[in-house]
């Protein structure tokens, strides 16, 4: 199989890292994590400017029409320069399940704003009982006569604080754990009925908890087919899983990178410390790890471009095996580079704590692992 990128994907590749090298270096991206938006609206202009927006939507909504290989080369990119901006939430997971389902009015009105940097959208699908299991949903919406009643709660939701649209997960049937009966709708983050409380984690990434206390819907707030929700937030976040895998893989090779190169210039004992046999082996470790997720990775986007029958096992075992192997990355990268490795001042602390929070986005390592085993163990029992 030929793993050769595109001539485009390969132009793709060098516009980011340019612009990541000029204009997005460690002191810029910590200025805009101290900002009270926690972006750049500027910077995301920019992103729409050199077509970045347009890449996973159709030609025919103004996209570029790009697949999943694109998709992961933006976001390998992106992890080396620990973007801030709304990437994931807005273009991946909103205009993601707009796309997929959006029908012909909520597609031309939302999508060329996406593309031309003028919405900022969000996701809303977690709650505080649910953890990691899409389909555990209480917030609930009832019809009415002029539509629909949403009223409940939603945690944890990526880019709220800036998102003007939300798209909100939301139960018109069944019980709390029920596959079926899961709906899509869209809504406007400053209705009538709407609170919101934003706060920034540990990355820098801002966040925010929503209550929506009896929020009236028009019938054109329905993204989909009413309570058949939930194989589509399943394709969708299982796109975005793969995407923020390959931000991993980026961050990863930055810190193999940056650590290897400390080791040259960082004296003990007389001698640079990338001299010491011990350490040496340690390097090694962490980039073997670096490419078992690389070639993990590549086989989760081949799986996703081919429509694989069998792409829900690998990206249960792409998400653990990034999990895992971060974990001794950025480990062993803090440890190399001593007391000084977890400061704010350098940015091998900024690195792992990106990775740590990716661990925990749509499921950290021992969720999906035991779904990968189960997925294993139910295919063994059928065949």
């Amino acid at each position: 199989m030929n793993f050769d990128f595109t001539e485009e994907q390969v132009m793709l590749r060098e516009s980011i890292t340019r612009f990541i090298q000029e204009d997005y270096k460690f002191d810029e991206r910590r200025r805009i994590s101290k900002s009270s938006s926690g972006i750049d609206k500027e910077v995301w202009k920019t992103f729409a400017q050199l077509g970045w927006l347009s890449i996973p939507f159709s030609e025919n909504s103004g996209g570029f029409g790009g697949g999943p290989v694109d998709v992961s080369v933006i976001m390998e990119e992106f992890g080396k320069g620990l973007v801030l901006e709304p990437y994931l939430p807005t273009v991946l997971l909103f205009g993601g399940l707009i796309n997929s389902a959006g029908n012909e009015d909520q597609c031309s009105n939302l999508l060329p704003k996406i593309i031309e940097g003028d919405l900022l959208g969000a996701f809303a699908y977690l709650e505080r009982q649910s953890r990691y299991e899409l389909t555990d949903v209480m917030t609930k919406v009832e019809s009415c006569s002029e539509g629909f009643i949403l009223d409940g709660e939603k945690v944890v939701v990526l880019n709220g604080l800036n998102a003007s649209k939300l798209i909100v997960s939301a139960r018109t049937s069944g019980d709390q754990f029920d596959r079926e009966g899961i709906s899509l709708f869209l809504v406007s983050a400053d209705a009538d009925g709407v609170d919101r409380v934003s706060y920034q984690m540990m990355d820098g990434q801002m966040v925010s908890n929503f209550r929506f206390n009896n929020v009236s819907l028009g019938t054109n707030s329905l993204i989909g087919s009413l309570g058949e929700g939930s194989e589509l937030i399943e394709r969708v976040v299982r796109e975005a899983t793969v995407a923020i895998s390959a931000e991993a893989l980026g961050i990863m090779g930055e810190l193999n990178r940056k650590t290897l190169e400390y080791s040259k210039t960082r004296k003990q004992f007389g001698s640079s410390i990338g001299s010491f046999q011990v350490l040496q082996h340690r390097m090694v470790d962490t980039f073997m790890a670096y490419e078992q997720v690389k070639s993990l990775l590549y086989r989760a986007v081949c799986g996703l471009a081919e429509d694989s029958d069998d792409i829900e096992c690998i990206v249960h075992a792409l998400k653990a095996l990034v999990g895992k192997m971060g974990k001794q990355i950025f480990g062993e990268a803090i440890q190399i580079h001593g007391g000084m490795g977890i400061t704010d001042e350098l940015d091998i602390g900024h690195y792992s704590k990106r990775l740590m929070m990716i661990n925990t986005t749509f499921g950290g390592e021992d969720h999906h692992q035991g779904k990968f085993n189960n997925l294993r163990y139910d295919h063994h029992s059928l065949a």
